[in-house]
């Protein structure tokens, strides 16, 4: 089922995201909903505070990265099969240089910023049968993880711009958060005018 996308502005977006306990119901079908939601916007990744849901879980799948030319041999190998769930996650070491990449966020659309991460980290994390992982990820694909472990952390890719390239996005942001744009995919407005 394709689940509407929270636009910026919503408060959920903020939130420090909660622990999820096993027996969370209907986790598969959630899990599914938020393949197929992130999907149908042509994104790479979809945390659950994207679709109003204040706990720790996110999907990636950066497959639509491996047509890029420009990407290496090395990326492309660890993007490959990198289709999963991430529940309960715990970035447990970043390291490296910071290097900076153009990123979007699907509840921020049209908008579209540099954002300077580390290029390495080892994550803890439960999949969709509660089975534990660690696993360390480099290049675009721990960028991918990183962007979606800030929504459940409460944090947005915009908070990590300069001041002054918040002031130039200032009004596109609350363009985004009235609903005042064109989006191909569902969209959930905190501050859209009724009727709408």
């Amino acid at each position: 089922m394709i689940l509407p996308i929270v636009a910026y502005g919503d408060p959920v977006l903020k939130k420090k995201a909660k622990d999820i306990p096993q027996d969370y119901p209907k986790l598969h079908e959630l899990v599914e909903n938020m393949f197929e939601t992130m999907y149908n916007a042509y994104g790479v990744g979809l945390a659950a505070p994207q679709i109003g849901l204040p706990i720790r879980l996110f999907v990636i799948d950066p497959a639509p990265f491996l047509d890029d030319d420009e990407l290496s041999e090395e990326d492309k190998e660890q993007l490959k099969d990198l289709k999963k769930a991430f529940i309960n996650p715990k970035i447990v070491e970043e390291k490296g240089d910071e290097w900076a990449f153009n990123e979007g966020c699907l509840s921020i659309p049209d908008v579209r910023e540099d954002v300077f991460r580390q290029p390495e980290i080892t994550i803890e994390y439960f999949d969709e049968d509660f089975n534990k992982h660690t696993d360390t990820y480099s290049g675009l694909a721990a960028r991918v993880i990183q962007h979606e472990y800030d929504h459940i952390e409460g944090i947005l890719f915009t908070d990590k711009l300069s001041a002054l390239k918040k002031r130039l996005i200032k009004s596109k942001l609350q363009k985004i958060s009235k609903g005042d744009i064109r989006v191909e995919y569902r969209m959930r407005f905190p501050n859209a005018k009724k009727g709408r």
